[in-house]
């Protein structure tokens, strides 16, 4: 079997070029241009930052990729799908003005922001999922699945539930309307340690279902019939008093956001992008960023978004931890058990694994890749 070709560049911008000459670069070099983009309508997933995380990527960069999709002859357009939790993403009007306000506008990007499943979350469409064993119809965004070629520009970093996200994070999550993102949480509902908990009520604050009650002890109880297993609760709390009783329900939300991806980019046109900065340990959905745990690593692209994840998870693990960070403070903690893998050690309950093999096996590409240095 033939390696798939991942395309690399590093971040060093010497005087007589920059970062947006570099990512043009390392796209058109890894093959962009072989996509018949003339008069196509063409999605540019994209995740526009929760207001007050400052992580989430540059809309220079996005500009980057409109720019050459429009040189291509094709009509680009920014898009993203609501959100689930407490949060300025939840509906579409909100989400527009999170996305202006940090920096995503026609002006700064070259082309329209589109939020994927509408007004208010409900605007999708079902997908058949060709392999499917947890999700047989997913539930996209209609815009998304409008579009005639579907790229991704992600932001690699650390997530609480999935151990990283990357590009199929961006694709399978991203891309279900809320209804979709429901259906691949609520396979896992978190539990909370009394003995833990300190009653400061921030996993409550950022619960969007009312799932989080307080008893006379003050301490929190998450009520399973309203939770829906977004996992918000579990990178809130400070305390590590919220935890997941079902490990395999992690497990099963990384298949089903294979599934969703395979729902999305079954019979058209893709081309993907991943952006390994500022790898903070959580996702940008989160309304802070902490420390990035490594130290910022390069740009990626590929047409192979497996081999493109394994890749960037790899160069990932070959960084030194960051001092300070929430990976160096973990891996100074009494008990500490080192799994070698910077995500793992960052989120002990996470296996970023199971997707990529998940999602290998539904055919949407290979983990086995070789790396191509675009200079």
């Amino acid at each position: 079997m033939e390696k798939s070709k991942v395309y690399f560049t590093d971040l060093r911008a010497r005087p007589g070029t920059s970062l947006p000459q570099k990512l043009e670069k390392l796209i058109r070099k890894a093959g962009i241009g072989d996509i018949d983009f003339d008069k196509k309508m063409v999605a540019i997933k994209i995740h526009f930052g929760e207001p007050g995380n400052l992580s989430y990527l540059r809309p220079n960069y996005a500009k980057v990729v409109a720019d050459v999709v429009k040189s291509l002859g094709g009509s680009p357009f920014l898009t993203d799908c609501n959100t689930l939790y407490v949060g300025r993403r939840k509906n579409a009007l909100d989400h527009l003005e999170a996305a202006y306000e940090n920096g995503f506008s026609p002006f700064s990007t070259g082309c329209h922001v589109i939020i994927g499943d509408g007004l208010k979350g409900t605007d999708d469409i079902e997908v058949p999922v060709v392999g499917g064993e947890l999700v047989k119809s997913a539930k996209i965004g209609r815009a998304v699945m409008d579009a005639d070629v579907f790229i991704t520009l992600s932001h690699f970093k650390g997530h609480e539930l999935t151990g990283f996200g990357g590009c199929l994070k961006n694709v399978g999550m991203g891309c279900g309307s809320r209804a979709g993102k429901m259906e691949q949480h609520n396979s896992g509902k978190p539990t909370v340690d009394h003995s833990k908990c300190v009653g400061c009520r921030f996993c409550a604050k950022n619960c969007a279902h009312g799932a989080i009650s307080f008893g006379e002890d003050h301490k929190a109880t998450i009520d399973h019939s309203k939770c829906v297993g977004c996992g918000r609760c579990l990178g809130s709390c400070n305390y590590d008093a919220i935890h997941n009783d079902n490990d395999s329900a992690v497990d099963d939300l990384s298949k089903k956001i294979a599934e969703y991806s395979k729902a999305v980019l079954d019979g058209r046109p893709a081309f993907h992008i991943n952006l390994v900065i500022d790898v903070s340990p959580y996702c940008d959905c989160h309304g802070e960023n902490d420390l990035p745990i490594i130290p910022d690593v390069g740009m990626f692209a590929s047409f192979d978004p497996v081999a493109l994840d394994q890749a960037c998870a790899d160069a990932c693990n070959h960084m030194t931890p960051i001092q300070g960070s929430l990976l160096d403070e973990n891996t100074h903690a009494n008990g500490f058990c080192d799994h070698h893998d910077h995500f793992k050690n960052t989120t002990p309950i996470t296996d970023w694994k199971v997707c990529l093999e998940h999602a290998e096996k539904l055919g949407l590409g290979h983990r086995e890749y070789e790396i191509i240095e675009v200079k």
